[in-house]
């Protein structure tokens, strides 16, 4: 390894915590040295380089790929004008224009954005927003959250307290998290029909917990259709049905989690769109600024906004230093208009039969439990945890970035990867869990 090579990564251990590592003995990293187009250029530690095509397209965000010259020229022309500027007392024309923009392509009834600095704390605010929703309708002991087994909404603390307490990231909190109202899992299967008898006992038993907890309850969060991070887990929009039934006949808000899934990750621009259902309040983020900058948003309804701003404290208390930041702003409008411009649904739907196609072989593989893809998503679920260093160096060889965690080796890549590129994901993965699973 090259001394230059060596010495980043040297003062990368002894400096830098990475996502959920540890300092004692840290997980090897890689330095990246460019990223173009969906393939990350990677120091092979001798004064090389690796290519690789990022089948995460950095955590579900870049869909664009990397260096877009589109997204690249939107944030050149805001910075001639200006970078930042609070949101408390002025506005700016990226805000005002981002925001006409996602109530047009959001389902009808979310009238009203709030800004986030990222998709955690639009999760926060989505809670809070709740909370103050039934106080303003004078129920003042509607202070817990219904959800489902399974699910990961993000790593700050009121986000913790309604990811899986379990099997999910975060059972060191047990105590210091606010208790929620957690209901089973949905049965797995995105293709599940309303009458299925499994489908019918779950919604029997969230009934039957949303009766018992009705004067607790401000609202239903969930992802739809697909829990992320909790287990890249798909299940049926008629559940989704079942979560507006049960929030419309006990007055609880019914939150969507879209931060993974929004702008067309399952194949419809929004997953909550595959059930016909619209939630009162909406969390969008991730693939919002085509992984540019950090950003997220949080939409409800007018009856919401109305009841809230109307209610004690006359506002909704909430108020990030970074909050509608204009660079962000002018790439994720940039970002929603490419995405738009193009047949993105015919692209999705290409790279989820280029996903199945690629990734079937591996689920004649004996260390493989389960296979399945749900839009531009691929997941092989193993039957014991991933050889996390031995896997990612696997597929590296075969010129493929992926991130296991848990049981899991799964993609969900650019939008822009040809169909050679999704080729080339499916074999490596497939190879690599037969090398290292």
């Amino acid at each position: 390894m090259s001394q230059s090579v060596n010495g980043w990564l040297q003062r990368d251990a002894e400096l830098l915590w990475h996502p959920y590592s540890s300092l004692a003995e840290p997980s090897p990293v890689r330095l990246v040295r460019s990223a173009d187009g969906v393939r990350l250029q990677l120091d092979d530690g001798t004064g090389g380089t690796v290519e690789a095509i990022d089948a995460m397209a950095s955590w579900w965000c870049m869909i664009h790929g990397y260096r877009n010259p589109v997204l690249d020229a939107a944030l050149k022309r805001q910075v001639d004008e200006f970078s930042h500027v609070m949101f408390g007392g002025l506005t700016h024309e990226p805000a005002v224009r981002l925001g006409e923009r996602l109530v047009e392509i959001t389902p009808e009834p979310l009238r009203h954005v709030f800004f986030c600095d990222s998709g955690s704390v639009s999760v926060e605010v989505a809670i809070k927003l709740a909370l103050q929703y039934q106080v303003a309708r004078g129920n003042h002991g509607r202070t817990r959250m219904l959800t489902v087994r399974g699910g990961y909404h993000g790593d700050t603390f009121a986000p913790m307290s309604v990811c899986d307490p379990v099997n999910g990231m975060h059972s060191l909190f047990t105590g210091a998290l606010k208790e929620q109202v957690f209901g089973p899992q949905p049965p797995a299967g995105f293709d599940r029909p309303d009458t299925d008898p499994e489908l019918q006992a779950w919604a029997g038993e969230l009934a039957a917990l949303a009766e018992r907890h009705a004067g607790e309850i401000a609202g239903i969060i969930v992802e739809p259709v697909l829990q992320g991070a909790g287990g890249m887990y798909p299940y049926s929009p008629a559940c989704l049905r079942v979560l507006r039934e049960l929030a419309d006949r006990h007055g609880f808000l019914l939150i969507f989690d879209e931060i993974a899934t929004g702008f067309g990750r399952t194949g419809t621009l929004f997953a909550s769109e595959h059930a016909g259902v619209d939630p009162d309040i909406l969390c969008v983020g991730k693939a919002l600024t085509g992984g540019y900058l950090t950003l997220a948003a949080m939409l409800c309804t007018s009856d919401v906004a109305h009841t809230v701003s109307n209610g004690p404290g006359g506002a909704l208390m909430h108020g990030p230093t970074f909050m509608a930041n204009p660079l962000a702003c002018s790439v994720a409008l940039a970002s929603i208009d490419l995405l738009l411009s193009q047949d993105w649904a015919s692209r999705v739907a290409a790279i989820s039969a280029g996903l199945s196609a690629g990734l079937a072989p591996a689920a004649e593989l004996p260390a493989v439990k389960d296979v399945r893809v749900l839009g531009a998503v691929g997941v092989v679920q193993l039957g014991g945890p991933v050889d996390l260093p031995r896997l990612t160096e696997a597929a590296l060889r075969r010129g493929v970035w992926v991130r296991p965690f848990r049981d899991l080796v799964y993609t969900m890549p650019p939008y822009v990867c040809t169909d050679a590129d999704i080729a080339t994901i499916g074999a490596a993965i497939t190879g690599a869990v037969e090398e290292a699973g």
